[in-house]
């Protein structure tokens, strides 16, 4: 720990020493801000910063050099550390809220350092640089504040997606600020999401955090729920629709197809799948022989114990199941259960062979699947109810477990991008019409095809009770920029937002995005450079998506106008 102290300070030493040389060799208004420059890196953060351009350069030198490190966690919440700052230099006349905005927005470009036109499949900001603004501190003081709206503007006149910005909202946000995310949201991009704190802080204090710690969340590079400072977190991602593929025995195309009495039976054999699925995860524990020094000096609980972030150093170790393709399973067990169950329209062994076949011969059957049943998201209130099962009974079994081998084990639910990625090959037909190779529901969102407007996909999403879900999850909604337009289009947004919070959601995503747009840009990327949409967790420029990418944030869009 003392030499990576000394590393710093050495490194630390060569900006200082290359500043010194360009003040040297500058003259006017140059030498005068190289100047203002080096002032403020003499000080910081060797010593507490006293200025807000202390408290900006302090905050990029630290998290620069954990990137360094090779540890790349999230901002967290930018405005409640430097907003005390800019008051005060406010308040004494020592800046303008223009100069502030202007350093602001510096950081905003160097943040962009590392990012590479060629991307990485997943896009090119996915790096981890999440921004948390708004809502409480832990004494639950609002504490929206001038750097608040100057991040917002900054977000707004550069269109930087490379900051995935979260403000936190609840029923007490001023109408001003919703408006403001609104019109940002407007504008594409994805950049700017949104945390319902109304329903996080009681499920985290539920799950057994101090209110104090649990009004003072953010994320760890998504939108996965922790306590900053405190917690290594990681999470187990598995695909609950495979678990269904499994109970039908639809990979094994030689075999007679399996025979369940009734749907119960079917169902319980789904639901013993998942909880031996569980219990195996919930019995893993997390280890990593990655080097974390630096974190390991600043994240409470890890000089106290002895013990390295990795090591159950922190305060908190939280190892998070998620399971992904929830909707698609509901949706699935919709049709079983009519089909072979009640209408009795095809025995469960002829249902089998046709998800076998990929619904060859059978298009006319699904086709009538595809127009007439009510899946999750289209307003049934069988499908919540069938969803209400499945996730009732997917977070009693892990709420049984809060914590094993040191480990927290709080429920979540995502997808992070795995519907177009690791689960698209081993995925199959699908009950509720999907054919192989489908690109289906991203995070606890309806799937594509569902017939889902935007305040119907909010109602589904929120028809379960999130109390239970203390990792979180998250609804992506994408948006034609036509019906957003104007003063009643924004109006519109804002209404979607609250409706968000009222009804309990946890995290919204919310994309408005033209997918005739998105199709050109697919042929001609060059005309689209800066074309940025939301992915998942992250925003990223869309011709740095790879193509499997690419037509997942089409399929989300393009089953909204159909």
């Amino acid at each position: 720990m003392l030499d990576c102290l000394d590393a710093a300070a050495v490194w630390h030493g060569r900006h200082v020493q290359a500043l010194e040389e360009r003040v040297a060799a500058s003259t006017g208004t140059e030498r005068q801000e190289y100047e203002a420059m080096l002032a403020a890196l003499r000080n910081v953060p060797e010593n507490p910063p006293s200025t807000f351009r202390e408290a900006v350069q302090a905050l990029w030198l630290l998290w620069d050099f954990q990137r360094l490190c090779g540890n790349w966690s999230g901002l967290g919440r930018v405005d409640k550390m430097l907003g005390p700052y800019l008051a005060a230099d406010l308040a004494a006349g020592r800046i303008t809220l223009d100069e502030a905005r202007d350093l602001l927005a510096h950081f905003w470009i160097k943040g962009c350092e590392w990012i590479t036109a060629d991307g990485r499949g997943s896009g090119d900001a996915q790096y981890y640089q999440n921004v948390v603004l708004a809502g409480v501190d832990e004494a639950g003081r609002e504490i929206a504040n001038e750097v608040t709206d100057l991040i917002l503007d900054v977000v707004e006149e550069l269109h930087i997606s490379d900051f995935p910005i979260a403000v936190r909202i609840s029923q007490r946000t001023p109408a001003r600020l919703l408006r403001r995310v609104a019109a940002i949201q407007r504008l594409g991009g994805g950049i700017v999401a949104i945390y319902n704190e109304d329903r996080i802080i009681p499920t985290l204090v539920k799950f057994g955090y101090p209110l104090e710690e649990a009004r003072d969340f953010a994320n760890d590079g998504c939108w996965e729920l922790l306590i900053p400072g405190k917690t290594c977190f990681g999470y187990q991602a598995f695909d609950a629709l495979q678990l269904l593929q499994d109970t039908l025995d639809l990979g094994a195309a030689d075999t007679p197809a399996v025979e369940f009495a009734t749907f119960d039976e079917l169902y319980e054999d789904f639901r013993r799948r998942l909880e031996s699925r569980l219990t195996q995860l919930l019995n893993e524990t997390r280890r990593s022989t990655h080097p974390t020094v630096l974190v390991d000096l600043l994240v409470d609980g890890c000089i106290e114990s002895g013990r390295s972030y990795y090591d159950l150093g922190p305060l908190y170790t939280a190892l998070s199941p998620h399971p992904g393709g929830l909707p698609d399973v509901v949706d699935s067990l919709l049709a079983i259960r009519r089909i072979v169950f009640e209408e009795q329209r095809l025995s469960l062994h002829d249902f089998v062979a046709t998800l076998r076949a990929d619904w060859q011969g059978r298009e006319e059957l699904r086709q009538w699947i595809r127009a007439r049943f009510g899946f999750f998201g289209g307003g049934s209130a069988e499908s919540e109810a069938m969803m209400r099962r499945v996730f009732d009974d997917f977070t009693g079994f892990v709420g049984k477990v809060r914590q094993r081998h040191g480990i927290l084990r709080p429920a979540g639910i995502s997808t992070f991008g795995r519907e177009s990625s690791d689960y698209l090959p081993h995925r199959l037909a699908t009950a509720s019409g999907h054919k192989k190779g489908e690109i289906l529901a991203s995070n606890f969102t309806p799937s594509p095809g569902s017939n889902a407007g935007p305040t119907a996909a909010i109602a589904a999403h929120c028809c379960v009770d999130f109390s239970r879900l203390p990792c979180g999850t998250a609804l992506d909604l994408k948006i034609h920029p036509e019906s957003v337009r104007g003063a009643e289009g924004l109006q519109a947004m804002v209404g979607l937002l609250r409706t968000f919070v009222e009804l309990g959601g946890i995290f919204l995503q919310m994309d408005v995005v033209d997918v005739a747009i998105l199709r050109d840009a697919q042929s001609h990327p060059e005309r689209y450079p800066n074309l940025s949409v939301r992915v998942s967790g992250w925003s990223a420029r869309f011709a740095t998506l790879n193509r499997e990418w690419q037509e997942l944030i089409i399929s989300r869009m393009a089953a909204k106008e159909k």
